[in-house]
């Protein structure tokens, strides 16, 4: 196996919006916020769903690598109830292997409400449920050694179970790449996300905000002077700027696609992290990498929903 991605196995539901529902709400356009079961249900009770997806940010990268053509897997989990279901077969129909076995847990399976605004941004709430209660014993030692790369989301970085799950993958793979995947979780998570990416991670994808953030800074200059001493592959997407790997000193820039009928960024993030991937388990150069991950995105976002 090429790439198995360990990640929060969640299903999307994607709903339109307008910008005075999110103040109704009291949600922060563009952001995820943790919500429970109740709010979740709630807050579906006044909206119209659009589509429902196996989502999750490393399951989305991970199916796109699949539609690439490259042998990947993926353990997230879910409880054996409708949308645990739904989750399996949407994983399976996209020829993924799906390394984890449900079973009925007491919490329901993670859901996520994606609210698309008419500006194209997307704002989500995530109902965690059984997702957020990944531990060691889902994983198998034998499956993160079978793959080339494992491919971790910082999503799922929480204090207790989640965290030895975490630890127990990164502790056994060959290569660790990983996804910051949101400016909230780095700010929760700051000093453990410094030592992640500092002493654990081979490979690690920000956006602009999310790695300002974490090295507590407003100057994008100096993310590129922290990425070159860390002496690992950096990522970052920067929107319309485009997106920079830095890599050792080896600093890549590539622009952005231009002129693109932009529907949703739901995924933008998730399709690059999956055409860059592609590309260095395909033995790309970087710049071929940054293309490919550009391309895909770009591709994304033109498009309601993250799957291509």
């Amino acid at each position: 196996m090429k790439i198995l991605g360990i990640g929060n196995a969640i299903v999307d539901v994607l709903c339109k919006v307008s910008d005075e529902f999110l103040t109704k709400n009291s949600l922060t356009k563009s952001t995820m916020k943790l919500i429970d079961e109740n709010e979740f249900k709630k807050l579906l009770t006044s909206l119209k769903i659009e589509e429902t997806i196996s989502g999750g940010s490393v399951a989305n990268s991970i199916v796109g690598l699949s539609q690439l053509g490259n042998h990947v897997g993926f353990i997230g989990k879910v409880s054996d109830d409708k949308f645990g279901q739904k989750y399996e077969d949407g994983l399976k129909k996209e020829k993924v292997k799906y390394l984890y076995k449900k079973k009925q847990e007491k919490i329901p399976s993670g859901s996520c409400l994606i609210l698309i605004t008419p500006d194209s941004e997307r704002t989500m709430c995530t109902f965690l449920g059984t997702a957020g209660k990944i531990n060691d014993n889902d994983i198998k030692e034998e499956d993160i050694k079978s793959a080339e790369m494992v491919f971790l989301e910082g999503y799922l970085w929480d204090e207790g179970e989640p965290k030895k799950a975490f630890e127990k993958a990164i502790s056994h793979s060959k290569k660790v790449a990983m996804s910051l995947s949101d400016i909230f979780c780095v700010e929760r998570h700051k000093p453990h996300f410094m030592e992640l990416v500092k002493n654990k991670l081979d490979i690690i994808f920000a956006n602009e905000q999310e790695i300002l953030s974490l090295i507590d800074s407003k100057i994008f200059q100096e993310a590129i002077s922290f990425s070159k001493e860390i002496k690992k592959n950096v990522i970052i997407t920067r929107g319309e700027k485009g997106a920079i790997s830095i890599n050792q000193d080896q600093v890549v820039e590539v622009d952005a696609q231009l002129n693109l009928k932009i529907k949703d960024l739901t995924g933008a993030g998730d399709l690059f992290a999956a055409g860059y991937l592609h590309g260095v388990i395909n033995q790309l150069n970087i710049k071929e990498c940054l293309i490919k991950g550009t391309d895909l995105s770009s591709k994304i976002i033109q498009k309601i929903g993250a799957r291509i």
